[in-house]
Formats: structure tokens, sequence, C-alpha cells
């Protein structure tokens, strides 16, 4: 069964398509592009107007289903897709990419960041940070923005790091600004801004102890992070091959797709 899976991010949306359990591709679009140029009459959003199906050998139509999950799944209306919960589709994921079955998973997005116990493949419990982003992907964004360096270069920074305390995104910069007015180097800055997520990451996993921690999500792909949060829990933290993907190649795997459902 060919499935499509789409992950509407804040910031990107994730598409994965499988053939059964084989992957046949996977892309990302902007996600506000996508609001403004694919919606219909009917105010549904329509998949076959993305630019990636034009000459790709990949046509919507020849999928048996679309399993939409992510930020904006209760925003908008995909034509003809059905809808499960992200916490859903990220656990797919991580199964299907790591073959793992007991585990604590990660997923740290563009706007939130959730912690899921997983036994036997299901959740059996979670907690997420909602309630600003300064333990986010648009946080590190931020910074990176304002220090004039890409995500990839900050990523790169973990030695030194100054202590950056705001718990809000918005008043993290005003921190980052008054740090640049007493000198402090931007690779510290940088590395501070990094451990800063890592520890708020820490402190929702004391509830959920595990041997094996997997980190998914676009933050995943920041290696420092990752170093920092691996320095922070006494268990072994596994990144997938396809962290950003994530969460759409669970919604195309489905539970039904392989034999560890995850309900």
């Amino acid at each position: 069964m060919r499935r499509l899976g789409i992950d509407v991010g804040s910031r990107h949306l994730k598409i994965a398509g499988f053939d059964g359990e084989r992957p046949l591709f996977t892309e990302m679009v902007d996600t506000v592009w996508f609001y403004r140029n694919c919606r219909l009459a009917s105010g549904e959003l329509d998949i076959a107007k993305l630019n990636i199906f034009n000459g790709s050998g990949h046509d919507p139509e020849s999928f048996d289903s679309v399993i939409a999950t992510g930020y904006g799944r209760y925003n908008i209306s995909i034509k003809g897709a059905e809808v499960i919960s992200e916490i859903r589709a990220h656990v797919n994921g991580a199964v299907f990419q790591t073959k793992l079955l007991d585990f604590t998973m990660i997923d740290l997005g563009g706007q939130d960041t959730k912690a899921s116990k997983v036994e036997g493949g299901r959740v059996v419990d979670f907690t997420m940070n909602d309630k600003c982003a300064a333990g986010s992907g648009r946080y590190l964004e931020n910074i990176a923005n304002m220090l004039k360096v890409t995500p990839e270069e900050l990523a790169a920074y973990r030695e030194e790091p100054v202590e950056l305390s705001a718990t809000c995104a918005i008043f993290g910069e005003s921190e980052v600004i008054g740090r640049l007015a007493e000198g402090v180097k931007m690779e510290s800055i940088c590395a501070g801004a990094n451990l800063s997520v890592a520890r708020r990451v820490a402190t929702m996993l004391t509830r959920y102890k595990s041997k094996k921690y997997v980190i998914t999500g676009g933050v995943a792909r920041n290696k420092a992070v990752v170093e920092f949060i691996a320095s922070r829990v006494d268990g072994e933290v596994v990144v997938p091959e396809n962290p950003t993907f994530n969460g759409a190649i669970g919604s195309a795997i489905n539970a039904q797709n392989f034999s560890h459902s995850t309900g």
C-alpha cells in the first residue's frame, strides 16, 4: 500500500512517500507558501498543487492514503487526508527508524518540545512544553538570525557557553543583546543558546528516565544540543537517520505497516 505522510510544521511542511515499508521520497516546503498557494475554493488545501509533484514521477493520485499530523493539523484541512496525533506519528517514525520498542522520545520542534515514555512500542505517558518557544527550534533560529550566523554554524558551538537564563524566546533576544554589549564572544553566546535548550529538555526528562533516548525533530540535527542533552541523561542518546522527517515518516508508515503497533 502506497501512503503519503504529511507533517504540517510551524515553519515547514514535511512530506514522506512510502510503498509499504519502502521509502519513495522525502520533501520539505515552506508552510506559509503551502497555505497561500495550495488553497482550494472549498477552503481545503490540495497537495497536488505542490511543485514537488511536477515531473518528479510521483503522482499524488497514485497514493492509496494521505495521513497528516503536525502543528497545524487542526488549523487546516488537507484534501483527502486522515489526521493523527503528533505523538502517535513521531512514535511510529521513531520505532520504524530505530527498531527500538522501549525508549524515551524527545521531539524538538519549531514551536514546542514533547517528551514521551514508550514501552513496547506504545506511549504510556507524555508531556510537552508549548507555553514558550525558548526551548525550541524557533528560539535557536532567532538567536542565529540576531548573530548573523546560519543555524548550522550555531549548532557547531558548545565550548565555553555563556549563561543564558531567560525563559522566554523574546526576552532571550534581549539577553543576547546584553551579552554582546558586555563583550561576550559570539561563539560563547551560540554555545550558551544550545546549552539553554538542552537544560530545558533535560528538566523535562527527569520524569521519563530510560536506557535509551530518541531525539527527533529538526533540532535533532543540532549536534551541540544533542551532546549537551547526552551529557545530562544516564542513558544512550539515539538520533534517527531522518529526524526532521520523522513525523511525516511515522504518518506514512502508520501502525498497520509494521508489527509493533504504537496505538
